[in-house]
């Protein structure tokens, strides 16, 4: 857990918050709860122009996707801001001020990027994506060799590289099928994960895996691993973090699932290792270029499962982030320290 920047203490009266999408009752009843007082002034703001509009020399708090460049003129008084995303990338790039505190809603994407990953781990275990495309052939695909392809998740080695709250709920699940798990992290000795999570949900104490690696063993990682996790931020230090080498250690059949940015992978190096069976398929949520270009060899290969940077969407995503919000905005209040607040040099 970092703590925030030393600042003065705020009169919950005086704090206003902007939020850059509608508050459903239960969420404003959350965040009024959090800090009686405050003055929340929320509205549907999917565009930098209509956030920037919103904020004001008041505005201390603000809530959101995306920030305006221009988000310390607008409001001098902005001491922190809460993404709505688990990611920062985007947000470093654009530069944000050194005096902003910022926080992500990494652990709120946990449980449905999680089960997303296991999802497409099943799917080709059990080749559906195989059997969907014959569905639309109108075949029936039950022939023996078909049918001698189809595995089990039992017993397989399962390698997460990126050990955050996604890493951990999906270290959680794969345990509980019968998988072997291995994780790969930046510091291998800081086992326990102080972010914000959901009851019941990861592996907070870091006791899962059978043993977790640093970055320099990254090729050891993948020569055990039958199905392969990556959940990295975007960092300089993570970008094409999955190269040609790396490719070429990967276990011969082994299947690959990305979810954190499509930039830690070298996407050619990748394509050539799908299309020489290096690589046995991959399950990808996110490319190097989004949308996906149509031209792209990943539409075609067969044992390719794409969705298009959807793995986190799911109905109640809102009311998990206001969730982590109120508990931070009531740390925010008192003057304590938040959770899940980005390191600058880090990158997340």
């Amino acid at each position: 857990m970092l703590t925030m920047p030393a600042c003065e203490s705020f009169a919950p009266a005086a704090m206003k918050i902007v939020s850059a999408f509608a508050l459903s009752p239960m969420q404003r009843g959350q965040l009024t709860d959090a800090a009686p007082g405050a003055e929340i002034a929320d509205a549907d703001r999917r565009s930098l122009e209509a956030i920037g509009a919103a904020l004001d020399t008041s505005c201390e708090v603000l809530l959101t996707f995306r920030i305006p460049e221009d988000a310390l003129i607008r409001a001098p008084g902005l001491r922190w801001v809460q993404l709505l995303s688990a990611g920062a990338d985007h947000v470093l790039r654009a530069g944000l001020p050194d005096g902003i505190t910022l926080t992500t809603a990494s652990g709120i994407h946990a449980a449905p990027i999680a089960e997303y990953v296991i999802a497409s781990m099943l799917a080709y275990a059990h080749r559906l994506h195989l059997t969907m495309r014959a569905q639309l052939r109108r075949e029936w695909a039950r022939q023996g060799p078909f049918m001698a392809q189809v595995e089990e998740l039992r017993g397989k080695t399962i390698g997460i590289i990126g050990y955050g709250s996604i890493g951990r709920e999906t270290a959680r699940i794969a345990q509980a099928l019968g998988m072997r798990v291995i994780a790969l992290k930046r510091d291998p000795a800081a086992r326990a994960d102080p972010g914000w999570n959901p009851a019941g949900l990861g592996d907070t104490a870091g006791s899962i895996p059978e043993k977790i690696v640093g970055p320099g063993e990254r090729e050891a990682l993948l020569r055990e691993s039958d199905y392969i996790v990556v959940t990295l931020p975007l960092t300089k230090d993570t970008h094409k973090f999955i190269g040609a080498r790396e490719f070429a250690a990967v276990k011969p059949g082994a299947y690959l699932v990305n979810i954190g940015r499509g930039e830690v992978i070298d996407q050619q190096a990748m394509i050539a290792a799908l299309r020489d069976k290096r690589l046995g398929g991959a399950g990808l949520d996110v490319f190097e270029r989004e949308p996906l270009e149509p031209e792209s060899e990943l539409w075609q290969l067969e044992n390719v499962i794409l969705t298009p940077h959807i793995s986190g969407s799911n109905r109640g995503y809102m009311d998990k982030a206001c969730e982590l919000f109120a508990d931070n905005l009531r740390r925010f209040a008192s003057g304590q320290p938040l959770l899940n607040v980005v390191d600058r040099a880090a990158g997340y």
